[in-house]
């Protein structure tokens, strides 16, 4: 796996956007990892368990600092209780609450270092306008860089027009953006200007 370049893992809020099977959930947490011991998921797609199973299959860390917002678990009427490292949301719909949650881990996470990542933006869309997802993601970026900790999300590219897309990058200091080609898994970085670097396989 070739390494992710510095202009990303020293950005403060990069959104990564591909097609599906791209490759944007591994670099997602490369990224994470690359970041922080502790990162915190919110998970609008994945239950805890999976999120964590994957951070270690994809990374080699158990990620038992991981700290998830679950708002699977509940909605699949699995009813569990919150614990120190997974909080449960009712569903990816409610905002409010995912919102609540994520800041109660702030609080609990006073002077720690993390990294905050939320995967994914797409299924946040399928319940709400992009606006609403706009304003939603520059809160959580703004008080993730509040406590000094990198941001990061993903959205699925051909999922929502390109519209759309722009009107979600606007939060973020990089955008990554993936794609397959032939049967090569590349990704290139668009800064501020939109100047995109060239495709780099990985």
């Amino acid at each position: 796996m070739s390494p992710l370049p510095d202009a990303v893992v020293s950005s403060d809020s990069v959104l990564i956007s591909g097609p599906p099977m791209s490759g944007k959930y591994d670099l997602f947490n490369r990224l994470l990892a690359a970041w922080s011991d502790s990162p915190i998921v919110v998970s609008t797609g994945r239950t805890a368990e999976k999120i964590r199973a994957d951070h270690e299959r994809l990374v080699g860390d158990g990620g038992d600092d991981l700290v998830v917002v679950d708002c699977v678990t509940h909605q699949q009427g699995d009813k569990r209780a919150d614990t120190p490292t997974t909080k449960y949301v009712s569903g990816p719909g409610d905002l409010t609450e995912i919102g609540i949650k994520f800041t109660d881990v702030v609080e609990s996470s006073a002077g720690r270092e993390r990294a905050v990542g939320v995967y994914s933006l797409s299924e946040l869309l399928m319940y709400w306008d992009p606006d609403r997802i706009y304003q939603f993601t520059r809160v959580m970026a703004s008080q993730s860089s509040g406590q000094g900790w990198p941001f990061v999300s993903v959205v699925g590219s051909t999922a929502h027009d390109e519209q759309v897309i722009h009107t979600l990058y606007e939060p973020f200091d990089l955008v990554v953006e993936t794609r397959v080609e032939g049967d090569e898994r590349q990704f290139r970085v668009l800064d501020r200007m939109e100047q995109p670097s060239g495709w780099k396989s990985f």
